[in-house]
């Protein structure tokens, strides 16, 4: 990490004001509160890409097996938008990575707002699709439909590169391949 161990990063409210996590948000915060938190970004992290390759894997499944598949698909797909939630939750929240980035970091302030707008579009996909599953919604041709899905995989596998990048230009910390 690029920062000493006690050194001061700048308070993002008032002293005394406790966010929904309980963090002080006026309190001054050291590197090691940003160890903490970042140890908690990579396990999420972590959860979010299991949760990933368990949607891909359940789109390798033969689609002749009908509700089987779809069953399959959508209680993957059902976890996987749990765990984005959770993403969006830790990474937007105030004190949360992104709002950590843009005090650290104010150029990526622009690589933030594209992640938030990703955010927004990951979700109503996400939650579209798990409709149309949870619905029994039309999916008069499943072949398009899985293709449509597996793009929505490569989409979230690239917005987590993406954030991994953020994050390491913000603070020289990998949070690795495997986080």
């Amino acid at each position: 990490m690029n920062v000493q161990p006690n050194a001061a990063i700048p308070p993002i409210a008032p002293a005394g004001q406790l966010d929904a996590h309980g963090f002080d948000r006026g309190r001054v915060e050291t590197a090691a509160d940003l160890a903490v938190h970042l140890e908690r970004v990579r396990r999420h992290r972590s959860e979010l890409r299991d949760s990933v390759a368990a949607v891909d894997l359940a789109l390798e499944a033969p689609i002749a097996r009908g509700g089987m598949w779809r069953e399959r698909v959508r209680a993957a797909l059902a976890e996987l938008a749990h765990d984005f939630d959770d993403h969006v939750s830790l990474t937007e929240s105030p004190g949360g990575i992104y709002d950590r980035a843009r005090r650290s970091a104010p150029r990526l302030s622009g690589r933030v707002d594209r992640l938030l707008e990703e955010h927004r579009d990951l979700r109503e996909a996400l939650h579209g699709y798990l409709a149309v599953l949870e619905h029994g919604g039309t999916m008069a041709d499943l072949p398009v439909f899985r293709e449509e899905l597996t793009v929505l995989v490569g989409r979230l596998v690239r917005h987590r590169q993406k954030g991994g990048d953020l994050v390491y230009e913000a603070y020289d910390v990998d949070l690795g391949g495997s986080g």
